[in-house]
């Protein structure tokens, strides 16, 4: 790949520097999926959006966090976002069986407002009944 970063993952874990993030997680779009891949961007924001949708999955409880993460291996952009929804990859998304490496945590993202996070309440629910397609 020749995105140089920085990247951003959105979660609801509570990690430290130097923690790795690994696949087989639940997915936050279809959480009876478990992911091969481990998924991130080089956009704040949607790293952002990613750790609200987690927050979501867990009931709404947990805070959603975004790090800057350093990938550990080789990445290739994400198929479920790539060319299927997006001509080429402007939203720089990508995903890797590898660890991500956790390289601080980044506080400055843009949180949904209230309206936009019911919307995707409301695409979630649409996706979950439509049985939509993860390419895993």
């Amino acid at each position: 790949m020749s995105d140089e970063g920085p990247f951003f993952h959105g979660t609801i874990a509570d990690l430290r520097v130097g923690d790795l993030l690994r696949a087989g997680h639940r997915s936050n779009y279809r959480p009876d999926v478990v992911m091969n891949h481990v998924y991130f961007t080089a956009q704040r924001d949607g790293a952002g959006l990613a750790a609200e949708l987690a927050r979501e999955l867990d009931g709404g409880t947990a805070a959603p966090r975004v790090y800057r993460v350093e990938p550990t291996g080789a990445f290739e952009d994400d198929p479920n976002v790539t060319d299927k929804k997006f001509p080429g990859n402007p939203t720089r998304s990508y995903r890797t069986r590898e660890p991500l490496r956790i390289a601080e945590e980044v506080t400055d993202w843009t949180r949904l407002t209230p309206e936009a996070l019911q919307e995707w309440r409301d695409r979630l629910a649409r996706l979950r009944e439509s049985n939509a397609e993860i390419i895993n």
